[in-house]
């Protein structure tokens, strides 16, 4: 999604950023856990907990950007049996009652966090508050509902079909092998 508004584009930019960052370290960590366990017979107490905790945020942020690219998996089949605009109401209900659920889940997370979540409960290696792995709960869900509705908006009052990437993929796929044939 190209978006010309500088908040989009800078939101944009650093939730892909954040989750390649997190992928890279994690992967670096875990790497090194092995190297050092395998070669060195030493084990880094703290990288595997601070690895799970790097792969829990980079894969509620990747759900954020699944849902800027309108990628999430859906059952739409039978929308191609429906008129157009039946098939983009129900879409964006859909949508809508994503959203609704989003909230509640952000409600529901951050009571939980801010409110029943003892500032004492601590990560066993690292010790660092819970507080701080649980946030990416409220966060993630309201950024993904941030997207939804801004695709919503894109759907509905700027008339653009957004594609999932990878059907638009086999689709170019599709019309490479049918200029292959011809």
């Amino acid at each position: 999604m190209s978006s010309q508004h500088p908040l989009f584009k800078w939101l944009n930019n650093l939730e892909t950023m954040v989750c390649e960052l997190l992928l890279a370290i994690f992967v670096v960590l875990l790497f090194a856990q092995i190297i050092a366990r395998q070669v060195f017979q030493y084990s880094i107490a703290w990288s595997e907990e601070l690895s799970t905790y790097m792969f829990v945020w980079f894969a509620y942020l990747g759900a954020v950007v699944a849902a800027k690219m309108s990628a999430h998996n859906r059952v739409t089949f039978h929308f191609q049996f429906m008129p157009k605009a039946l098939a983009k109401t129900l879409m964006v209900l859909a949508d809508l009652l994503w959203v609704a659920f989003n909230t509640y889940f952000v409600y529901l997370s951050y009571d939980f966090v801010f409110n029943r979540m003892n500032l004492f409960w601590k990560s066993q290696t690292l010790g660092l508050p819970m507080k701080y792995m649980y946030m990416i709960l409220p966060v993630a869900f309201t950024l993904m509902s941030i997207r939804i509705l801004y695709n919503v908006y894109l759907t509905v009052f700027k008339g653009m079909e957004l594609i999932d990437p990878e059907a638009a993929e086999i689709e170019k796929l599709k019309q490479e092998a049918a200029k292959a044939k011809a």
